[in-house]
């Protein structure tokens, strides 16, 4: 297993590769195969709208890494579609630094996964190239907050650490920061973490920032096949294994706006308040993302899929639509309710839950609650 860097509030990115987690097979007897998803297929699967009035510009928070065009040209190519307009922004003298070898270049997977998903997953639903601002920071806060100068619609995030790592203040300051993003008219989606509920923490449930914010879309992860979609844990009985991220936090008090969304256990010596992740979508590796990073094609899995995934779908109803979240909660139905699995300390149930949310995404319903005549 690669590890990864970290950067500021001891965050890093969440993509995890099929060539280093042992590949299995959750699957009932005689039901689909766990295998690769190109984006368009995910999107088709997950009933992506089409003919999408699109404008919106999506931000992509990048810490380190970078990419390079001729990996965009490969997979764009490869799924049938333009590369989209892709424009570098340095905010604090981070800039795009490609590595193209072995682990030294580890972030860059991350990288081409945000780009290539948001991008094709806007394509999906608008029949158009998307014009995508990357953000290079060393800090999440301030990468956000000059795309909210810079006037973008949507932001992805596919970076962070459990709350405890950043400590309440800045913990704090980052809700600070979405809130304003949101106000501003940007919505602003993030990875719940790949690490189940313990989110690499040193207790057995801690909930990650940013996605615990409450005025960011905290995403988290399923496994999904043709015929089913469980939650993401490839180490059951696990707290601190390979799956989706998901509790409660322990800064931010229980939302109005989540509702139907169960309290924390009673007896619990853990985070009671917001719960995360509000919705979540396909993360495992072994049903991962066909991408091409440094030169070849891979598998890419995790959390940091989804935000892009999610981001690419808001961004392709048009512009500021800032605080959806709320919209979101009160209309399920546009999504799918996963039922099964567990993340360690936390399992799914009918209705939300602390492992998936509300559930994935219906496009089409998604669509018809922000766009009129969406589906």
């Amino acid at each position: 297993m690669r590890k990864k860097k970290l950067y500021r509030h001891g965050c890093h990115s969440y993509f995890k590769l099929l060539s280093d987690v042992k590949r299995i097979e959750r699957s009932r007897p005689g039901a689909a195969a766990a295998t690769p998803w190109t984006v368009p297929s995910l999107c088709a699967a997950y009933n992506w709208p089409s003919g999408m009035p699109g404008g919106g510009v999506i931000a992509i928070v990048e810490l380190g890494g970078g990419w390079v065009m001729s990996d965009m040209t490969s997979f764009f190519q490869s799924v049938n579609q333009p590369v989209p307009s892709i424009t570098d922004v340095s905010v604090d003298g981070t800039e795009n630094t490609p590595n193209q070898s072995g682990s030294a270049g580890q972030d860059d997977y991350e990288v081409g996964l945000d780009i290539q998903v948001a991008g094709a997953s806007y394509y999906a639903a608008t029949g158009k190239a998307a014009t995508i601002r990357v953000y290079w920071s060393q800090d999440i806060g301030t990468a956000v907050a000059k795309a909210t100068a810079d006037g973008c619609d949507v932001c992805t995030i596919s970076w962070g650490a459990d709350e405890a790592e950043w400590g309440t203040t800045a913990v704090e300051q980052m809700e600070t920061t979405a809130q304003a993003a949101v106000n501003a008219g940007m919505a602003v989606f993030a990875a719940a973490g790949d690490n189940d509920s313990s989110d690499g923490g040193k207790t057995p449930a801690n909930v990650d920032c940013p996605s615990s914010c409450p005025h960011v879309v905290g995403c988290g992860g399923t496994y999904k096949t043709t015929t089913e979609e469980t939650v993401w844990n490839d180490n059951p009985g696990e707290t601190d294994g390979e799956g989706t991220g998901g509790g409660y936090s322990t800064v931010f008090p229980v939302q109005s706006f989540q509702i139907g969304a169960p309290p924390a256990p009673a007896n619990t010596k853990y985070g009671k308040g917001r719960m995360v992740p509000d919705v979540t979508g396909d993360a495992d590796p072994n049903t991962g993302y066909d991408i091409f990073v440094h030169g070849s094609a891979t598998v890419v899995g995790g959390t940091s899929a989804v935000a892009p995934l999610y981001a690419g779908l808001f961004a392709s109803f048009g512009t500021k639509l800032g605080f959806v979240t709320p919209t979101l909660w009160l209309n399920q139905k546009a999504f799918n309710d996963i039922t099964v699995g567990s993340n360690g300390f936390y399992s799914a149930a009918v209705g939300p839950d602390p492992c998936s949310g509300i559930g994935s995404p219906i496009g089409t319903s998604i669509a018809a609650l922000f766009v009129k005549g969406g589906t």
